[in-house]
């Protein structure tokens, strides 16, 4: 059910009681969310309230109702297009809040968003959710790989999973995406609420706003293992190496028997790194590693990342050091530490 301010007009000038009214028909009719638009907003003379006072009179309402009725409270989805920072703010007075623009079913929509959430996936948790749209999986012209990224990182993201296709017609494909169990999985844990976030850039330094090729190695917690989704944002296929201990969720010295969260297959056991191999244009791999124990003993070298690595006498083996000499500091794409 969506919502506009420009509804509440009245209940935003006058009375709690027009809020109040507005929230109990709904539940009357028998709606358990409500999306909540800051559009058609009246003049501040009539309004007199900021972002937040607007949110917080019907995040109220929504309280005293349950408290009257003695029913759950409705979930209240909050949009203001992350103009104000909701993430930030928002879990106060509801549960999700969108962070961008209207999405649309063309790739460079999707790349858009997952570029501005990739800066504020911490904030999502089992108290609020970042919000990145409903899903255009089976809309428009996105081709199969990219609705498989868009439905991955949508749900590994942790954001509300909304269906905007007709399912009545929906292609085979479509079903098959928008049923991945092991990826709903994910996105449903009930024991881990947080959201996967990026280790590694990939073909940008640490932190670089591009919006055409957003973060591509990200990692998570979840309730059954280490949760690692990789985004192939370039045009043609792609290897994407990585080493397991970028990920803070990995043991160094363990080795991790790999699922594969799209083939539906168990791949092996991976020690120390880990290679997808020709990743399609705008494409994903989802893997859930699990420990399998010690790594094989003699491994070489001694540590999988030789930042900071010691010998037995105490001296360090790396012989990198900080800043520009720095190899794995210089792969990551983290900035030099000289000056510092």
């Amino acid at each position: 059910m969506r919502r506009g301010v420009c509804a509440l007009v009245c209940g935003l000038s006058l009375a709690d009681s027009a809020v109040g009214r507005d929230i109990k028909l709904f539940q009357d009719w028998g709606f358990d969310l409500l999306k909540f638009d800051n559009c058609g907003a009246p003049f501040d003379e009539v309004v007199r309230e900021g972002l937040v006072g607007k949110y917080a009179r019907m995040s109220k309402a929504i309280d005293d109702l349950a408290k009257s009725s003695g029913k759950p409270p409705i979930l209240f989805s909050i949009c203001e297009w992350g103009r104000a920072q909701p993430w930030i703010w928002a879990r106060r007075f509801g549960q999700t809040w969108r962070t961008t623009e209207d999405i649309g079913p063309e790739w460079w929509v999707l790349s858009k968003i997952i570029n501005r959430n990739s800066f504020i996936a911490w904030a999502s948790d089992f108290y609020g959710h970042n919000d990145m749209d409903i899903l255009e999986v089976g809309n428009g012209q996105l081709t199969y790989d990219e609705a498989k990224s868009h439905f991955t990182a949508w749900a590994l993201l942790k954001s509300p999973l909304l269906i905007s296709t007709n399912l009545a017609t929906a292609s085979k494909e479509t079903l098959e995406i928008l049923k991945n169990r092991e990826i709903i999985a994910i996105n449903q844990d009930p024991v881990v609420g947080t959201s996967v976030v990026p280790f590694r850039w990939g073909i940008n330094p640490a932190w670089t706003h591009n919006i055409s090729h957003p973060a591509q190695y990200w990692s998570g917690e979840s309730q059954n293992g280490t949760v690692f989704m990789l985004l192939n944002v370039l045009d043609h296929p792609a290897d994407m190496f990585f080493n397991l201990t970028e990920s803070p969720w990995i043991r160094a010295g363990r080795q991790y028997a790999v699922r594969d969260l799209w083939t539906h297959t168990d791949n092996g056991t991976a020690v120390r790194n880990f290679t997808a191999h020709q990743v399609p244009a705008h494409g994903v791999v989802a893997l859930l590693l699990t420990d399998a124990g010690d790594e094989p003993k003699g491994t070489l070298p001694p540590c999988a990342r030789l930042e900071w690595c010691m010998d037995q006498n105490g001296t360090r083996i790396d012989n990198i050091g900080f800043g520009e000499g720095n190899e794995d500091t210089r792969r990551r794409g983290w900035p030099s530490l000289e000056g510092w």
